[in-house]
């Protein structure tokens, strides 16, 4: 189904029977991509006494528990909430779901110990463009990247002045293929978050970043349609499930 759809005064035309899933799906299993020191999600069934929630033991229906947390096992999207020491929810304020995104590539460079994504580097994939929404791939760019164990890694961050060269050109929702934003051991400071929020400031409540994305190298660089879906949680974040649409000639 081809639509075409109207924002900043142009025309965009998307076909929607294209999407371009970049979530990773949450599975229970060691393999599942994992950061922060916790064990795989668990998915197992209803136990009562000897009855089990599994139609493959008897019962009628399949009825599973869940346990995992959304920062550490998978594509997740969160709002302030999650620096916050007030509750703000992500379902109650991510109001919109569609945005005009841009998708670039960035390579991080080597500074001392660690491997950032620093300003320059933005501006020179991002330039002056004005988009709701930017989804930043980082290469090396490998299927890995979907069952990764992140602890202990010093995972690839993005320096402070980067979050903020963002947030000046507008972004209001990001979106990485990494654990997190920021340093992986940086003593709480969070200093990427807290920019992207405005977190000294009047809090970007309606800004989102969505962490754990998988971009396929056949996925090329630039102009996309986002649409952002998220799970109905009354949490800082939730599971969500970020799908690229290519904008028609």
């Amino acid at each position: 189904m081809i639509a075409t759809i109207e924002t900043n005064s142009r025309k965009y035309k998307i076909d929607f029977s294209k999407p371009l899933d970049i979530s990773i799906p949450l599975k229970a299993s060691k393999s599942n991509v994992n950061a922060w020191y916790i064990d795989e999600p668990k998915i197992e069934p209803v136990q009562d006494d000897e009855w089990i929630a599994s139609v493959s033991k008897g019962a009628s229906v399949n009825f599973n528990n869940i346990q995992f947390n959304p920062h550490a096992h998978g594509t997740h999207t969160e709002c302030v909430g999650h620096i916050t020491e007030a509750v703000h929810s992500v379902n109650k304020n991510l109001k919109q779901f569609f945005f005009l995104a841009e998708l670039v590539t960035v390579a991080p460079e080597l500074i001392e110990d660690d491997f950032v994504i620093s300003k320059k580097q933005l501006q020179f994939a991002f330039g002056n463009k004005k988009r709701d929404a930017i989804v930043i791939r980082t290469i090396p760019n490998t299927k890995e990247k979907k069952s990764k164990q992140y602890s202990h890694t010093n995972w690839v961050y993005f320096q402070e002045e980067a979050i903020q060269f963002l947030v000046k050109m507008g972004i209001k929702h990001l979106l990485i293929d990494l654990p997190s934003v920021d340093k992986e051991k940086d003593d709480g400071e969070l200093k990427g978050h807290k920019a992207f929020w405005n977190y000294n400031g009047e809090l970007r409540k309606d800004c989102t970043i969505t962490e754990f994305i998988y971009v396929s190298n056949k996925i090329k660089d630039g102009t996309y349609f986002l649409n952002l879906q998220i799970a109905p949680f009354e949490n800082d974040a939730s599971p969500s499930k970020p799908v690229l649409y290519k904008i028609e000639s």
